[in-house]
């Protein structure tokens, strides 16, 4: 009987002081914390709402302790959504510092089990703290995988409208210089904080979406290369580093575009590229979707026509001397320069200045087995763009008059 009123008497005290302890608490935390003080009225009233339901839920909790887990959880429930939000689980554990402190302080002379109670529950509210952040976050990274989710598709699918820089904005993207999309296959166990790991050591951000069978990464520099004084990291590089978080076979990188809101011509170049790369016997990992642009040509794919025609055909057509003529002729002829110097009624020689003029221009040498099937793609590609139904003309030599 005596201990029951010995803990009455106990509660009544906690009780009597609660008042005086949420005005010492409230001072401590203006003197302590810089961050409450810097906060706005409303939000420092919330603040000090959620420690005075702290103190009071304790002299429920001590009264009796078997309410410890809802008395504790309580606590939090006091507090408006959006505070979870402004105020970051150090800061919350502060707070609690701040309240057992307040607590240790006018308790020093009070009974010992008061005292082994405050420890008690600063725990216990401590967990209740960790339990609501780790649930907060849970619902945030549900969010986030759900709003990245919904951001690629829509840069896959070219839908770029007036929301997607908001909602990238709304994912922390940091990248703000050139965009390039990586297309290969899903592993069987992905590894999504790897990708972003590997991507930050190489100065990159990453959109990460996984479509089936298909892992589809939009990598972002964090500075565009053309304000940058220190030398960026290629696109490859990053693609290179990030290989091996992909699962086997293809593995393909599209072109680099301005930023991430045209990353959708990127992304159709290197989809494309993925679904045709099998086509390609020296297929390395990654390969480019440029370096697949006669297959892609061949499959159908509006973009890779369009960049043949106006990399090789218009360059050369629109050249003064016969760089045209010459390329059909030795392509025609099976790359073969005496063949090619006959029908052209000229010198092997001026056949050689000639293609080391068309590689100057277009990049590409059509002495090579590889780089000859791409422009003879494209100079096919540029005479069905032109219109002209009719072949090449070749040019016969006339025989001689008999005497």
């Amino acid at each position: 009987m005596s201990d029951n009123t010995d803990r009455q008497r106990a509660v009544a005290w906690l009780r009597s002081i609660t008042g005086d302890l949420s005005t010492s608490v409230l001072k401590r935390m203006e003197q302590t914390l810089p961050w409450f003080a810097d906060m706005p009225p409303g939000r420092r009233s919330a603040v000090a709402l959620v420690a005075q339901t702290g103190i009071t839920s304790f002299v429920s909790w001590f009264e009796d302790s078997n309410s410890a887990p809802w008395v504790a959880k309580n606590v939090f429930d006091a507090a408006p959504r959006e505070l979870l939000r402004s105020v970051s689980l150090q800061q919350t554990l502060q707070l609690i510092h701040v309240v057992v402190d307040v607590f240790e302080e006018r308790t020093v002379s009070a009974p010992a089990e008061i005292r082994e109670g405050v420890l008690r529950y600063s725990r216990d509210i401590a967990f209740a703290a960790a339990d609501v952040y780790a649930r907060a976050a849970e619902q945030r990274g549900l969010w986030d995988a759900r709003l990245e989710a919904l951001v690629v598709d829509s840069i896959l699918t070219g839908e770029n409208d007036t929301e997607l820089p908001s909602r990238i904005a709304a994912l922390g993207w940091s990248g703000h210089g050139e965009v390039s999309v990586l297309v290969g296959t899903t592993p069987k166990v992905l590894e999504v904080d790897q990708l972003r790991r590997t991507a930050r050591h190489k100065e990159a951000d990453l959109l990460v979406g996984v479509q089936g069978n298909r892992l589809v990464l939009v990598i972002g520099r964090a500075k565009p290369s053309a304000t940058s004084e220190e030398e960026v990291i290629p696109f490859a590089d990053i693609a290179k580093a990030l290989e091996p978080c992909f699962g086997p076979g293809r593995l393909v990188l599209g072109p680099e575009v301005p930023s991430v809101v045209e990353a959708s011509r990127s992304a159709r170049a290197a989809l494309v590229g993925f679904s045709v790369a099998s086509a390609y016997r020296r297929l390395e990992r990654p390969v480019f979707a440029d370096d697949l642009l006669p297959e892609r040509a061949l499959a159908g794919d509006p973009l890779a026509r369009k960049t043949l025609v106006q990399r090789v055909y218009t360059p050369l057509a629109d050249h003064q001397s016969d760089l045209l003529t010459t390329l059909w002729c030795y392509l025609d002829n099976g790359r073969s320069l005496e063949a090619t110097a006959r029908e052209l009624f000229v010198h092997p020689n001026t056949v050689r200045y000639r293609l080391k003029r068309i590689t100057e221009i277009i990049g590409w040498d059509a002495t090579g087995a590889r780089e000859s099937l791409v422009l003879q793609c494209a100079l096919i590609l540029g005479r069905i763009a032109e219109g002209q139904s009719a072949e090449p003309t070749r040019q016969v030599k006339s025989p001689r008059r008999r005497n």
